[in-house]
């Protein structure tokens, strides 16, 4: 999914400092007793803002249904569609303001950083010492995203990773192994040349995917190396972005050359446009989301060709990092809210970590479920025989190491930074020289970096 900038979202955060809470603030941001529900008289009603819709929606509803269900008159978790990411983010910030936020929110992974700086949570992790509750059962490569110092800050929810797709029917049409899809910028390069059109090959192009700055991410983390610096945000407050680098810019160069060799289609920054082109068969590499698998996998079984997926490539082959996940949290507000809430988000949110819900979430949306317990649910069985190739994408999280590069960075301004590599990219693409189209990119992040640390201090 793409994440647009939000309104006033640096403007927003230079109050930062004026609307933070701590545990002076009226119910504060420490753990609740464990018995502040059970003192707690009637029902106990949880503000619970999410950002889905459509079919992931109906999935959310259904779930909040069955805990509402199971906690009949004691709680009750009243859902509200807040907007897509950027907006329910930028309803948060006013609600700050206000003094009016909800029991619990549902906020993209690059919202983090402004998250923790609010001050307005209690991070999850306090709940969890204070129950020594044994969380073996959640995949670290997905809880460390949403962890600095083995502390965590938010429960993850619904997450995605990125994967290599590409059309197999074209592979052996083109002379190319079906078995062997190629697994870094070499050998996309050298498959496109006997895929493309241009060559004489069944697709019009062999390349596409959509100018997304994830995407480039995600370059960086499987060659190993760190988006930001102070340890990726993790060590102290990053204050400049590295996509400038050596390894990004070969990224760049090298997509800037299979569209000027007319091997790789320019779809721009609309993701769609990409996914439109591949499930069309217009491209027959493309990379994104596993979220995208039940479409593609549909527009395959609809064009009569075999759909095929990978682990993402690296730059190289021999580089050890991985992939970075993507998606979004769950956060329990403390400041202004009263113990018994806090309780009853917790036991919501714990709830919807569970395995059973997570193979129900899985099953019923294809995010990636946050529990390895979900993936021995018969019904995540059954899921994952009828759609094989999402197994793909559980080798590739349990295979990546966790370090700083794969928990992505955690920066204030991460949205305004992500558009930023976008505008480098697209300037490569349509021409520019690769190393200056990025520095002049990253540059344009600094002041917004300093202005937020600067209203965070």
């Amino acid at each position: 999914m793409r994440y647009a900038v939000p309104a006033g979202f640096v403007a927003a955060s230079l109050v930062l400092a004026a609307c933070g809470g701590g545990g002076d603030d009226a119910g504060g941001t420490t753990v609740p007793a464990k018995d502040a529900l059970d003192k707690a008289k009637g029902v106990t009603t949880v503000s619970f803002w999410h950002a889905m819709d459509g079919t992931n929606a109906e999935a959310l509803t259904k779930l909040v249904a069955q805990f509402n269900s199971e906690h009949q008159g004691k709680i009750q978790v009243k859902s509200t569609y807040a907007g897509k990411y950027d907006d329910a983010i930028t309803k948060y910030k006013a609600s700050i303001k206000s003094k009016s936020t909800p029991d619990v929110i549902q906020v993209y992974d690059i919202g983090s950083r402004f998250m923790i700086d609010a001050k307005q949570t209690i991070p999850m992790q306090s709940f969890i010492d204070r129950d020594k509750l044994d969380v073996s059962d959640l995949q670290p490569n997905i809880t460390g995203y949403y962890s600095i110092d083995d502390k965590l800050n938010s429960m993850p929810f619904n997450t995605s990773m990125p994967v290599l797709y590409f059309n197999k029917t074209m592979f052996s049409k083109a002379g190319l192994d079906p078995d062997k899809p190629p697994q870094d910028l070499a050998a996309i390069r050298s498959a496109a040349e006997k895929l493309s059109k241009k060559n004489g090959g069944p697709a019009d192009y062999g390349f596409g995917a959509a100018i997304y700055g994830w995407l480039l991410e995600q370059f960086i983390a499987t060659d190993g190396k760190e988006y930001c610096d102070q340890g990726n945000g993790r060590e102290g407050k990053a204050t400049k972005v590295q996509f400038d680098s050596p390894e990004t810019v070969e990224v760049v160069a090298w997509w800037q050359k299979l569209v000027k060799d007319g091997l790789a289609a320019n779809t721009g920054r609309d993701t769609k446009a990409a996914q439109a082109a591949f499930k069309s068969g217009q491209l027959a590499i493309n990379l994104e989301s596993t979220g995208q698998l039940g479409a593609y996998s549909k527009a395959a079984k609809e064009g009569g060709w075999e759909l095929g997926a990978a682990a993402y490539p690296h730059i190289k082959a021999g580089t050890e990092g991985g992939p970075i996940i993507g998606g979004a949290s769950l956060w329990i507000n403390g400041v202004n809210h009263k113990d018994p809430n806090k309780e009853a988000a917790w036991q919501f949110v714990k709830f919807l970590a569970d395995p059973k819900s997570q193979a129900q979430w899985h099953t019923e949306t294809g995010y990636f479920p946050i529990s390895k317990g979900a993936l021995d649910e018969p019904a995540d069985v059954a899921y994952r025989k009828a759609n094989p190739l999402f197994d793909v994408a559980v080798k590739q999280l349990e295979s990546t190491k966790l370090s700083p590069a794969t928990q992505g960075c955690l920066l204030g301004v991460m949205p305004q930074s992500r558009k930023a590599s976008e505008d480098g990219l697209e300037a490569a693409l349509n021409g520019g020289d690769p190393q200056q189209s990025m520095t002049k990119a990253a540059q344009s992040v600094e002041p917004q970096i300093k202005s937020y640390n600067d209203s965070t201090k």
